[in-house]
């Protein structure tokens, strides 16, 4: 397993993991740790997708890191 793929298995992990707690009810789908630990999971699968590129798994990781930016920053702004 070379560096890439285990950035990718890493960041599928992390997307496992952050789904876990939600279903656990640990987090919560408005806290801004649900939005950023997805945004790292799929940031790094893109990255292991640059080595072994995947048209549909890059769009998917693309729209799930947007859709998370998003989550992201509809978080700080309800805080301010």
């Amino acid at each position: 397993m070379d560096l890439f793929d285990v950035i990718g298995t890493l960041g599928v992990g992390i997307i496992v993991l952050t789904y876990i707690l939600l279903q656990s009810e640990r987090v919560r789908s408005g806290q801004p740790i649900y939005s950023v630990l997805n945004a790292i999971g799929s940031g790094m699968i893109i990255v292991s997708l640059y080595y072994t590129f995947n048209l549909p798994s890059f769009i998917v990781e693309v729209f799930w890191l947007v859709i998370s930016v998003f989550g992201i920053a509809k978080a700080l702004f309800k805080n301010n």
